[in-house]
């Protein structure tokens, strides 16, 4: 239970923004109290071990490290560490395919399209994002700016049309001609968003800038430890500062009046309130809805499953030209050339799932064996992380276990086509 009736704030949920705005308040002097509904805190970036016996710590749900600044990391003194990867894409084709990384960028890339052409497209393009990323990332620790003010910041008319005005499939189509090329582009605008590439939202705009600027150059790395590792940091951090954090404490109501709120929470054992000036809910709108008692917006749909697996061994791939460890230690591309991507969606939209689903691998402990306990990394032992895209909620509404089974003979049996 809380230590206290009445704090400066109350943060519902403990996920990583939470940690991290626990930290900073308790820093400013302020009392707070973080209530944690599950036994650990995290959300949705911390590790676990799933499989009985197996001692194998894996990152649940969210896996890299991009977005995290480097002054956040400083200021609370953070102690963690990162790996940059060596690989970021690897793309099977026939009996060969794309690598993308290990200094073997250009000549895959003409040896799958047999010019130097899509190579040079694909240099300008990402000279452009990595200037953008250079121009909007430390944006994310300051007052966010207006629309005008983002857009002189960024200062490339060419860029802020095509990433922020545009739906990107018109900038992928315009510079790329080589079908997977644009699939590969694309995925980056697809990982967890159910949009076509011309979606007139622009949802997917919002998915690919954020997977582009991280760092201020687009880098993603490998948190030493699993992703639990450095959550579990945060929380030290937000504790050392003075927060209090009670997990198995579940917020179920807020009231206010404007100047104060009350926050009723429930444990397995008994119910209780707090009072607080301010509370700050690091949890999803929907939960926010109901805590105040309003009506809740329309969810986002969810269209990506995960599957984490421990192999005794890496597969062994049909391109002889690659290593499996350069294949994997990137991100591992199944079915996802630009005309198999839209394909997908069309499919998933209509209801069905997609006939060659595509996914993405990833193998973390290629860069960090640390997750692997002693007995497995002697065995040559790896994970690997398959992330299914274009698979909304609403495929396994009515026969979760029968769709689910399809989804993954569909997808074992594309990725067996790039094996040997």
């Amino acid at each position: 239970m809380p230590a206290h009736t009445a704090y400066d704030a109350v943060i519902v949920g403990g996920g990583h923004n939470g940690l991290v705005a626990a930290a900073y308040l308790a820093r400013a002097g302020r009392s707070v109290l973080v209530l944690e509904r599950l036994g650990d805190t995290g959300g949705a970036a911390v590790s676990g071990r799933p499989f009985a016996g197996l001692d194998a710590r894996l990152s649940r749900y969210s896996y890299l490290v991009s977005l995290l600044p480097p002054k956040i990391v400083s200021e609370l003194g953070l102690r963690f560490t990162v790996r940059r990867r060596t690989v970021s894409s690897y793309t099977p084709s026939g009996n060969g395919g794309l690598l993308v990384g290990a200094g073997r960028t250009r000549d895959s890339f003409a040896a799958l399209t047999g010019s130097g052409r899509e190579y040079a497209a694909w240099e300008d393009f990402y000279g452009m994002t990595g200037r953008v990323a250079r121009r909007v990332f430390p944006t994310l620790t300051e007052p966010l700016p207006t629309r005008e003010e983002l857009r002189a910041r960024v200062d490339d008319d060419t860029a802020w049309r095509s990433l922020f005005e545009e739906p990107i499939g018109v900038a992928i189509e315009d510079r790329f001609h080589h079908d997977l090329v644009r699939g590969v582009v694309l995925t980056d605008a697809l990982i967890g968003t159910f949009a076509d590439a011309h979606d007139p939202s622009l949802v997917q705009n919002r998915c690919f800038l954020h997977h582009v600027i991280g760092g201020g150059t687009g880098d993603w790395d490998v948190p030493v430890g699993g992703m639990g590792a450095l959550t579990d940091e945060l929380a030290r951090a937000a504790r050392e500062a003075g927060a209090e954090i009670v997990t198995g404490h579940e917020a179920v109501r807020i009231e206010t009046d404007g100047a104060h709120a009350e926050v009723t929470f429930r444990t397995a054992e008994s119910e209780g309130t707090v009072t607080a000036r301010q509370v700050l809910v690091n949890a999803s709108p929907q939960t926010l809805a109901a805590l105040l008692g309003d009506p809740p917006p329309a969810p986002a749909e969810g269209a990506q499953l995960k599957v984490n697996m421990v192999l005794s061994r890496l597969p062994r791939l049909r391109d002889r030209s690659v290593d499996a460890r350069d294949a994997f230690a990137g991100t591992f591309h199944v079915a996802e050339s630009y005309g198999q991507l839209a394909t997908a969606y069309r499919e998933a939209a209509e209801g069905r799932p997609p006939s060659a689903p595509p996914s993405e691998i990833y193998c973390h402990t290629l860069t960090d064996p640390s997750i692997l306990g002693p007995e497995l990394a002697e065995r040559g032992c790896h994970t690997l992380t398959l992330f299914g895209l274009h698979t909304p909620a609403r495929l396994f509404a009515d026969d979760h276990d029968t769709v689910r089974t399809q989804l993954l003979a569909a997808t074992l049996a594309e990725l067996d086509d790039r094996l040997a």
